[in-house]
């Protein structure tokens, strides 16, 4: 059986546009969608004074925002199983682990108690940062965060380590039945930036474009009807990432995760299109 896409909700707006998203998504796919709420109701109990605590009422709420959630799924489609549960946990832990059983994760760019749409929320960003399955973060207009997507954009680092990303963007294309940009950003060292074009410089250009080419050759040859766009750039690829993002509905990029004190981090161009790309980003971990 086709592993469920898993989609995390608190009741706040961001999160209802990530179900909707992953509605659409679960209905193009035909795979079965999972609703989760963790509540952290026994996590407060252990951590203030229980006279604070209403440990019913957060377990009635849980139940209602859930309810809801499975009502507004089941009125935009009955085409695919829809299941829910509540769990009393911290959700970032939970969705991180829940991603083994998930074929992505969705989460919306904030919840409850987030200042500013335009930034992360904590519990997305770190499971951004921990799953083992693609995570989607929802966030951008309502233009490219809701519906199928039409274009979909695939952010190329290292060829080498792209397979996973490519094969995600591939797929969402095919089943959507849209086109792939597959985008690569490459820096030109400063001792060889002359006045003008030298052979030094073409030769850094063509080294990009085989780099794309690389990237996208084994998905694009199992996705044969989705139509490829190869773009090299030279300069930031956080830029160029982020300006893709502007006319893009889904913007696919590769987890670059490293090990630090605080346990798993992802990149800087990672963050910069998290925190700021105007379009649903979606995360895939590396093997």
């Amino acid at each position: 059986m086709d592993k469920p896409l898993i989609v995390g909700v608190d009741g706040s707006e961001p999160s209802l546009r990530a179900l909707d998203w992953a509605v659409d998504e679960a209905v193009a796919h035909g795979v079965p969608l999972r609703i989760v709420h963790a509540s952290r109701w026994e996590w407060h109990e252990l951590h203030e004074p229980s006279c604070g605590i209403d440990r019913t009422r957060a377990q009635a709420l849980a139940r209602k925002i859930t309810a809801s959630a499975v009502e507004r799924a089941m009125r935009r489609t009955t085409s695919v199983p829809v299941t829910s549960e509540v769990l009393s946990a911290d959700p970032a832990s939970w969705l991180a682990r829940l991603s083994a059983q998930a074929r992505a994760v969705v989460v919306g760019s904030r919840g409850h108690g987030e200042l500013a749409e335009l930034l992360l929320g904590s519990v997305s960003l770190s499971v951004a940062a921990h799953a083992v399955s693609p995570v989607i973060v929802v966030r951008g207009g309502r233009r490219n965060a809701q519906g199928a997507p039409h274009t979909v954009v695939l952010g190329i680092d290292e060829p080498g380590d792209a397979r996973a990303a490519a094969d995600f963007a591939f797929r969402e294309a095919d089943a959507h039945k849209t086109s792939v940009t597959a985008v690569h950003a490459w820096r030109c060292p400063a001792r060889e930036v002359p006045a003008f074009p030298t052979r030094a410089h073409a030769e850094h250009q063509r080294r990009a474009e085989e780099a794309v080419e690389q990237a996208v050759r084994e998905a694009a040859t199992a996705h044969p009807g989705v139509t490829v766009r190869r773009m090299s750039v030279e300069g930031s690829a956080r830029n160029m990432l982020l300006d893709a993002a502007r006319t893009a509905d889904l913007l696919v990029v590769g987890a670059r995760r490293r090990k630090g004190p605080a346990g798993m981090q992802l990149g800087t161009v990672n963050h910069a299109v998290l925190h700021h790309a105007a379009c649903p980003v979606a995360i895939v971990p590396h093997p």
